[in-house]
């Protein structure tokens, strides 16, 4: 048995103070640790008549509950002892033995009457137990279930009580017959002790057993099956006041074969507890039951099987939301650690993991969940939910992926305060900077869903500073532009200055070139004339020396005339000569 609820021993379940119920809250916190479906066997009957007894029987050992040894009775309330069910796996097998009805001291019939009704509403198996045999005075004292139709109801409305289906959710009835010492025959014939029961119950006719029927009516209508086991003494009459300390040995044989049927019985035919809409009820259940009954009958109310379940399908299913809830938060905070998540994919998966989970916790809770309002609403919070856990996914994307991009954008914002991108070319440098930049940053993990929404609105936001440097470049182009067109301007008149002056200096060259040339020829023509002058008076001389002598020689003096022409040709000669002129030829014919 799980340590969490161990019960070694018995506990109260409701005390019984006076006039007042009261659940017993240690008791009730057992039960909230018990998740496994309840089979709920109680006893109930006349006090001191070894109850307690029977029901240690059923946890193996003769001791537990406590056991009376005098006239005065010794359970008081009802008791509750969990053990694990030992032929049903996964299953808790719940044992109520309640005080002894009919006990003088308290003098209040109306308490037996709830206790009495208290552990019908709570059990899937009654057992009533009696002494002697099953005759007129033992079924008047079970009169108590001639009052269930007016302290019990199975529905709110005005629906008949007692159908096949509502039967089920009414416990099944075991009559024990203590000390029995009768022959179980009939009419000469032996019976079974089923029959001794049912023979028993039988229904007389006529308007004067009305009293007579009335029990047997109400035992044949509120429990759905019927058994019946008839047990000698357990021990000699000495003996009986130290039950709890006798050996299965020093028991009568009959008796301990007869409690191993009964035993039998019990573990296999005795069903888990139901609520209407065939709900099982759990230890966790049984004690809200308690719960709600006790506080019902305690505010004069009449319990009511359907109200409870109502009641208790809205408790718990307010529980298993609030706990779904929680473990979707869990399990989603889980996942928290790895955000952002690198897609929206990822974060879906780990909430329909988380859902799943929660929805599972749900349904290990769920009551009577009909109609689903319950797992509409837990849809719907779980929605929020999850839009809860995708804005901090969101928001954890937005984070990572802002604080990367200043980080990766130190080195142009550096660069930018440096004038690197405000000098010629810097827009191209801008740009394979920006290259870079943007590279790094899709190459990074870890930046979630939000990283190009993150960029984008980046680049927005940075877009001024690229359109200045681009402005820039343009405005340091034009400058340039006009600077290259100013400068070749320049340079062309520069060079058409200097073709000018080039020219000038080749004319000046070239004048200078003829001038030099023309005093050269001057020169030469001079020299030339000089000589040729020279040359002249020197041939005009010998030849005027030699007309000379020729004409002294033969002229005569008819010739005076012609030496008078001679004369002048002589003296227009030596005028020429004078002046430079002359072409070096001599003029004589």
């Amino acid at each position: 048995m799980p340590a969490a609820w161990s019960m070694p021993l018995p506990v109260c379940l409701i005390k019984n103070e006076g006039s007042n119920l009261v659940v017993n809250r240690k008791a009730v916190d057992i039960l909230q640790q018990i998740s496994d479906p309840a089979v709920v066997v109680a006893i109930v009957g006349k006090y001191r008549t070894g109850k307690s007894f029977l029901m240690n029987r059923l946890v193996g050992c003769n001791s537990g509950f406590p056991l009376g040894s005098s006239i005065q009775s010794k359970t008081k309330g009802i008791w509750m002892w969990c053990v694990p069910h030992p032929r049903n796996p996964g299953h808790v097998l719940v044992l109520l033995d309640t005080e002894g009805l009919g006990d003088v001291e308290k003098g209040d019939s109306k308490n037996d009457a709830w206790i009495f009704s208290l552990t019908v509403l709570l059990s899937s198996a009654l057992v009533y137990n009696s002494m002697g045999t099953i005759d007129q005075q033992a079924i008047e004292q079970l009169h108590y279930v001639t009052q269930l139709t007016e302290i019990v109801k199975t529905k709110s409305s005005n629906g008949r009580d007692g159908t096949a289906d509502e039967k089920e959710l009414l416990p099944s009835f075991t009559w024990c017959v203590r000390d029995f010492s009768l022959i179980l025959e009939r009419d000469g014939e032996e019976i079974t002790e089923d029959e001794y029961l049912m023979m028993g119950l039988e229904l007389k006719s006529g308007e004067n057993f009305e009293n007579y029927n009335l029990p047997r009516e109400c035992i044949r209508k509120f429990f759905h099956s019927h058994k019946c086991f008839v047990f000698d003494r357990p021990t000699s009459k000495k003996n009986l006041q130290r039950l709890d300390e006798l050996k299965e040995s020093e028991l009568e044989e009959e008796f301990v074969e007869q409690a191993a049927k009964f035993y039998n019985h019990i573990m296999k035919s005795c069903s888990v507890k139901l609520l209407t809409g065939g709900i099982t009820v759990t230890g966790k259940l049984l004690g809200k039951l308690a719960s709600m009954y006790v506080d019902t009958i305690q505010s004069g109310s009449v319990p009511c099987m359907e109200n409870a379940v109502l009641a208790l399908s809205e408790i718990e299913n307010n529980g298993a939301l609030q706990d779904a809830l929680s473990t979707y938060e869990c399990e989603m905070e889980n996942h928290v650690p790895k955000f952002p998540t690198l897609n929206e994919y990822e974060f879906l998966n780990m909430h329909m993991k988380s859902a799943r989970k929660a929805q599972q916790e749900f349904m290990k809770r769920s009551l009577n969940d009909k109609n689903r309002k319950y797992q509409l609403e837990l849809k719907n919070q779980i929605s929020k939910k999850r839009h809860e856990f995708m804005k901090r996914n969101e928001d954890k994307s937005v984070e990572v992926s802002t604080n990367l991009l200043k980080n990766l954008s130190l080195t142009m914002q550096n660069g930018l305060m440096q004038g690197r991108y405000t000098r010629p070319g810097g827009h191209k440098l801008f740009l394979m900077d920006k290259e870079k930049f943007l590279e790094r940053y899709h190459r990074m993990p870890g930046k979630g869903v939000k990283s190009l929404e993150v960029l984008l609105k980046f680049m927005h936001e940075n877009k001024n500073i690229e359109e200045a440097i681009q402005q820039a470049e343009e405005k340091l182009g034009q400058a340039e532009k006009w600077l290259a067109e100013s400068h070749q301007q320049t340079l062309l008149a520069q060079c058409q200055k200097e073709s000018v002056e080039q020219r000038y200096r080749n004319l000046q060259k070239s004048m200078d070139q003829q001038r030099a040339n023309h005093q050269q020829v001057i020169h030469s023509l001079t020299n030339m004339a000089e000589r040729n002058k020279k040359q002249m008076i020197q041939e005009n001389q010998a030849l005027i020396t030699q007309r000379l002598q020729a004409q002294q020689s033969t002229m005569s003096s008819s010739h005076q005339r012609a030496l008078d022409d001679l004369q002048r040709t002589i003296d227009e000669l030596r005028r020429q000569n004078s002046h430079g002129g002359g072409g070096g030829g001599c003029i004589l014919s």
